[in-house]
């Protein structure tokens, strides 16, 4: 989650390491994502700051990943994405 700095903190009650499965229905097909509480807490903040819905994130990241696995390119989306926000 991000902090009032906008400096994204990692919630450690729960276990970081242990993967969140969370499902999805993407291009009529139901799938599962299996992601560390971190990335899931990342992925909600880009959507609350977006507008837009885990569901059509996921959705658009499936659509481009080639042949990664979207578990991972889920990661790398999330990892590129805040790589490319500017700093002060």
């Amino acid at each position: 989650m991000a902090d009032t700095t906008g400096r994204v903190t990692i919630d450690r009650s729960s276990s970081p390491s242990r993967p969140e499965k969370r499902s999805f229905t993407i291009a009529g097909h139901r799938t599962s994502i299996s992601l560390e509480s971190a990335f899931w807490d990342a992925l909600k903040d880009i959507a609350v700051e977006h507008e837009r819905s885990l569901a059509s994130i996921v959705a658009d990241i499936d659509r481009n990943r080639g042949s990664a696995g979207l578990s991972g390119a889920v990661r790398i989306w999330v990892l590129d994405y805040y790589r490319q926000r500017p700093t002060l």
